[in-house]
């Protein structure tokens, strides 16, 4: 069900109908534009490495660095973003009402983040505390045409939206007499140009102020009087050239190729548009079993021509029915086989139309969109999950648990989770892990791995004086 590419969205196990694309008309172009800069003063900075090669970290690049990330959903009224998060939460924590602004103040949710290997380590310890990773997801309310202008509730959603770190834009595909649309029809392109319409229009009039930002903070750097002209760098200039023509085409800032010099600039403008997406279709459930969808080819062409990205079908009305059954795991088991029934008796076999939930993978996508990772700390008082950025170093990681870890780190001793489960034959202890020569010691320049189980070394006790 999930598709992942800056070139092309294709849906994995889903039937394409092969209809043509609708029309979508041109966006709306900002009352005021931003000029172009047509020249450049000074010579270019050195270019910085940001680690751009890495296609994971290269989503997150304009981000905060910090191990507290959230995704927001985002999405016009009514298309389901209330009862996801209710869904993902496990709990009924937004108000789910068929009524355009039902949610007004975001409404956050924690979701457990499903991980095997955390489980492993759990049943394998069998701890007296359990602490597993979580992703903090934020339910904002539903923007509409003009929200960049004010429209509706839209300037106090927009700053929700900047609030957050990374975007799951949700989009209708089901069609419902009974769910109200706030353009009164279902048409996913449209509604996913005017999401992401508005949100360029919101950056476009955050980029005007940005040149004379810059040129004041390098008068007040050289000593210039505000009268002059002064020089900017061939870095922000062509930094806020690309940036100007990605959200005039209406595309997100996030899929442009920027070198480090550039992401250095554009971090400090704070862009919506630079926030990773990740894009959920809700299906009704007769779709989401069989595995096609009518609106499908049409959002897969529209992804595509705006950069590209991750892509995941899925039925809020089928969780809900799944989750209604939560206390009766014979009665979700019976209602997953009855879906995939249904799916064969349309002659739709293979594991492809098994029908299971897609919330796990949700929350997988996102915290892949976020570049976090999870490293473990083990043994009979507790199994925890510890979540970092991707390509943390170890007393930065050491520094999650306590910041007195990360001062006075001294080392980490590490083990992979593949190399424990390989080895520890059973037993709740690294002697095995140690036995093999597979229990090493790492110093501050170790980069954490996906799975690292940890034991940190530190010491406080002599600090330097001041």
């Amino acid at each position: 069900l999930v598709a992942r590419s800056r070139s092309c969205a294709n849906l994995v196990g889903f039937h394409l109908n092969r209809t043509e694309c609708v029309p979508v008309p041109p966006p709306r172009s900002h009352p005021n534009p931003p000029a172009p800069l047509s020249r450049v003063a000074m010579a270019p900075k050195k270019k910085l490495d940001s680690g751009l090669a890495d296609e994971a970290m290269r989503a997150a690049r304009f981000g905060r660095v910090r191990n507290t990330l959230r995704m927001g959903f985002v999405g016009l009224p009514n298309v389901g973003k209330s009862t996801l998060t209710n869904l993902l939460a496990g709990a009924d924590n937004a108000e789910a009402a068929n009524y355009p602004f039902c949610t007004i103040d975001p409404n956050e949710a924690q979701c457990i983040v499903p991980d095997k290997n955390f489980q492993y380590l759990a049943k394998t310890f069998k701890p007296s505390s359990i602490v597993p990773a979580i992703l903090k997801i934020t339910d904002i309310a539903g923007l509409i045409k003009g929200a960049s202008e004010g429209a509706g509730l839209g300037n106090a959603f927009l700053s929700h939206i900047a609030a957050v770190d990374g975007i799951f834009h949700l989009v209708r595909g089901f069609v419902n007499d009974e769910v109200v649309h706030v353009d009164d029809s279902v048409d996913p392109v449209r509604d996913m140009e005017t999401i992401e319409g508005e949100l360029c229009l919101k950056d476009l009039s955050v980029l005007e102020k940005v040149v004379e930002t810059e040129k004041a903070r390098v008068r007040k750097e050289k000593g210039i009087s505000k009268s002059s002209e002064p020089p900017l760098s061939d870095s922000f200039t062509s930094a806020y050239a690309k940036v100007l023509a990605l959200l005039q085409a209406n595309h997100p800032v996030q899929t442009g190729e920027f070198n480090g010099a550039e992401v250095d600039h554009i971090r400090g403008w704070d862009l919506i548009t630079t926030k990773p997406q990740v894009y959920i279709v809700n299906m009704s459930k007769k779709d989401f079993i069989r595995k096609g969808n009518k609106f499908l080819p049409k959002i897969q062409t529209w992804v595509k021509e705006h950069g590209g990205g991750t892509i995941i079908p899925m039925s809020a009305e089928f969780e809900q029915e799944l989750m209604d059954l939560k206390d009766d795991k014979d009665a979700q088991a019976e209602f997953l086989k009855e879906c995939t029934q249904k799916a064969r008796d349309l002659g739709l076999k293979g594991p492809q139309f098994e029908c299971k939930s897609v919330l796990p993978r949700m929350i997988r996508a996102g915290r892949t969109a976020l570049c976090l990772q999870a490293f473990y700390t083990a043994g009979p008082k507790e199994v925890r999950a510890w979540t970092i950025i991707k390509g943390t170093l170890a007393p930065q990681a050491a520094g999650t648990i306590h910041t007195d870890f990360e001062r006075g780190f001294i080392k980490a001793e590490i083990c992979s989770f593949d190399d424990f489960k390989a080895l520890h034959a059973g037993t709740a202890s690294m002697a095995k892990v140690k036995e093999a020569g597979k229990y090493r010691q790492e110093g501050k320049q170790y980069v954490m791995q996906e799975g690292d189980i940890v034991e940190f070394m530190f010491n406080v006790t002599n600090s330097k004086k001041k």
